[in-house]
């Protein structure tokens, strides 16, 4: 590891840690490294403006890809007021018709504890975070203001969305639910809520953290139209006219 004085945008320059390389988590064969941001953060709006930089929030961590020779992460957000519902995302908003939304700050209990570790061992094969102690540090004790949107069928928790919120933006950090439920598309499902949460909070953004082009687990992302891309040059732009990837 190295600490490498980074230009952010805007004249901007910040010292950052460049991770030694490690295997890259979703492209076969690549290897992979990140920059992290070495200033404590502890400002939404701020933290907005390390998202048009190109950083994401992990715990207490500001970061962005540092990847030699490749981008294929690239920084993904949907315009709030333009977003258009499809015929595809439509009929899963039906089938999910019975489902209660709860909005409130993240906490954790014992009803959440079991739904995470179950998804974790059903979809992923194994626990992302061993302990509930790990957990809280991951997703309640942020250090910007945070929300937890639950999802409740008949009063079962049948899904978590763990968002930040920033002056004019909500920033999805994770969402997990109930393997059992899988033919409701709740992640479909749980996307379409948080845009109607920007909505509701009458916010202009909804970031969804970074698209990659040929990852089977990011082209959900992509699905959410029109939508723009944070070029290199430090633009937001959409791919086609009606936000398809190019």
């Amino acid at each position: 590891m190295r600490i490498e004085s980074a230009h952010l945008g805007d004249g901007v320059r910040l010292p950052v840690l460049m991770t030694d390389e490690h295997e890259c988590p979703y492209l076969p064969d690549r290897a992979a490294r990140e920059a992290l941001l070495l200033t404590p953060v502890d400002d939404a709006a701020f933290y907005q403006q390390l998202m048009d930089w190109g950083f994401r929030r992990s715990e207490r961590f500001f970061y962005r890809p540092g990847c030699d020779g490749c981008r294929a992460c690239t920084p993904i957000r949907v315009p709030v007021e333009r977003f258009a519902e499809s015929r595809s995302q439509g009929r899963v908003r039906r089938r999910n018709a019975d489902v209660e939304v709860r909005v409130a700050e993240p906490t954790l209990d014992e009803e959440r504890w079991s739904l995470f570790t179950r998804y974790q061992l059903e979809v992923h094969d194994k626990p992302m975070l061993r302990a509930p102690a790990e957990y809280v540090g991951v997703f309640c004790d942020s250090p910007i203001e945070s929300i937890e949107m639950a999802y409740y069928v008949r009063g079962r928790l049948v899904g978590i969305g763990l968002l930040d919120v920033c002056p004019s933006a909500l920033s999805s950090v994770y969402f997990y639910y109930d393997p059992r439920e899988a033919r409701r598309s709740l992640g479909v499902f749980s996307g379409l809520c948080e845009v109607e949460e920007c909505r509701r909070r009458n916010l202009p953004w909804w970031y969804l953290g970074f698209y990659i082009a040929g990852c089977r687990k990011m082209e959900y992302k992509s699905r959410f139209r029109p939508y723009e891309l944070l070029d290199p040059d430090g633009v937001w732009r959409s791919p086609g006219a009606d936000g398809a990837a190019a």
